[in-house]
């Protein structure tokens, strides 16, 4: 005997339910999804603009050198923990735009 397996449009659905979940929409929308996907599209792209966006600023204000004039001698103390920190911060940042970034981009 063999078992014929269906899963009714499971896959479809669970991928709509996730595209809706990264879009941060409620379960209403997971029908207009299916029905009209062109808006939620633009909706996803407009998001990963921003975020690349906000990729690239954050990246650029890390390695961004002050200009002479502006210098001013102030010193700071700052804890170890804190240091590493920023620093893993910092390379998280590097990693995910040489992973993501625009190849045209140069800061």
């Amino acid at each position: 005997m063999t078992i014929i397996e269906h899963d009714f449009g499971l896959a479809e659905r669970l991928t709509e339910r996730r595209f809706a979940r990264l879009l941060e929409l409620d379960a209403l929308h997971e029908a207009n999804i299916r029905a009209n996907p062109l808006p939620y599209l633009e909706r996803a792209s407009e998001r990963i603009f921003r975020l690349s966006e906000v990729l690239h600023d954050a990246l650029a204000a890390c390695t961004a050198k002050p200009p002479q004039d502006a210098l001013e001698t102030r010193s700071m103390v700052v804890d170890a923990a804190e240091y590493d920190r920023l620093k893993k911060c910092v390379a998280i940042l590097e990693a995910g735009y040489a992973k993501f970034g625009a190849p045209d981009d140069i800061l």
